[in-house]
Order: structure tokens, then sequence, then C-alpha cells
């Protein structure tokens, strides 16, 4: 295993991006398991597109418009989705004092669509596996299955770290009720921002 390949793999698992925020969001909102259960989800949600990658499937968003275009403006639609439930205070990121097994449900469901439904990620696979593989490999696959379930682990313990941060300093923030209405609202700011970027991304 390359340095190389776990040093990008680092500086791309902790840039802030829309799982890193939806975990944190989870973190403030519900508690240590309810991030646990965001990044999680966060992670299977990104197992679709290193198999596409794998199979050469991205190739398809990548050459063909239609494809790409409903893909991202499905992911678009669903985090202002989020948007709107986290302005309104509801769906997933609703402050609960104690989250049960179905609003623990629902913060996996919703982790994993925010990184399905973003098409952007089977494209950036598809370019970043094979750069780590050198051409006289004889068993390519077993490499690529490789290097992904490593990127996996990783962005796994990245998200566990940021949601039990959020989680450690949740009792200072719903204590009062006007951090954390601010707070509500720049989340849901962010997730317009995260929305309107990727519906400006070009393949």
């Amino acid at each position: 295993m390359s340095i190389e390949f776990l040093i990008t793999s680092f500086i791309v698992v902790i840039a802030p991006g829309t799982g890193v925020l939806y975990t944190l969001g989870a973190g403030l909102s519900r508690g240590s398991k309810a991030s646990i259960v965001a990044a999680f989800g966060c992670t299977l949600g990104i197992l679709p597109h290193i198999a596409a990658a794998i199979l050469g499937l991205a190739a398809l968003l990548h050459t063909s418009a239609v494809a790409f275009q409903t893909f991202k403006y499905a992911g678009v639609a669903y985090l202002l989705y989020m948007a709107w439930n986290t302005w309104r205070e509801r769906g997933a990121l609703k402050v609960e004092q104690k989250p049960d097994r179905r609003s623990l449900t629902q913060v996996g469901v919703t982790a994993i669509l925010v990184n399905i439904l973003n098409p952007k990620l089977s494209i950036f696979f598809l370019a970043f596996l094979p750069q780590f593989v050198s051409a006289q490999e004889t068993q390519p696959l077993p490499r690529m299955l490789e290097l992904s379930g490593i990127f996996m682990l990783m962005t796994f313990a990245v998200f566990v770290g940021y949601g039990l941060f959020a989680a450690a300093i949740r009792d200072h923030v719903i204590s009062r009720p006007a951090v954390l209405a601010w707070l509500r609202r720049s989340f849901a700011a962010a997730f317009v921002a995260l929305g309107a970027r990727l519906a400006f991304a070009d393949r």
C-alpha cells in the first residue's frame, strides 16, 4: 500500500462535503449513536459508486449527458429537501433527546442516500482508483477492491471522528435556543449551497 494513496485518500475524506456536513448534523441533533450511524450510512453510500467505477459503469455518467444530468438533479432535489427539513427542524436532523431505533434507521437511510445521489462520486472513483494500480498488475480487480476497502475504512473512521466531536458539544448547543436556531439555519444554507454546487457541476 503506497503512502501516496493513503495521504491522498485522507485529504479527500477529511475535506468538508455533504457527508461530513450530514454526520456533524446528526451528532449535534441526536448524539453519538446517531453520528456513528450517519458515518456508517455515508460510507455505505459510496459503495455503489466504487462498484460502478470498478465495473466501468461510471463511464456511462461521464459520456452520457442525459444520464449524468438525471442523476445530478435527483441529488440536487434531495439536498434541497434536506435543507427544507433542516430549516423546519424535521426529518433526520431533527433535534431529539433520546433517538429510538426508528429514528436511527431514518438517520442511516438518509446518510446512504446523501452519497448515492451524488454522480460526481462515481466519476471521482473512476479517475482516482486506477492511478494506484500498476499497468503491470496481473490481477487489477483484487487490487482495486483492496484500495476501495481501505478508502471506505478511512471514510468511516474520519466521519466517526467528526460525528463524535459534534456529539461531544451537543449539550452546550441544544441548551442555547439561539445558538441552536443559528446552527439549524447554517446547516440548511450549507445544504442549499452544496445543492447549487452540484447543480452547476460538469461531468
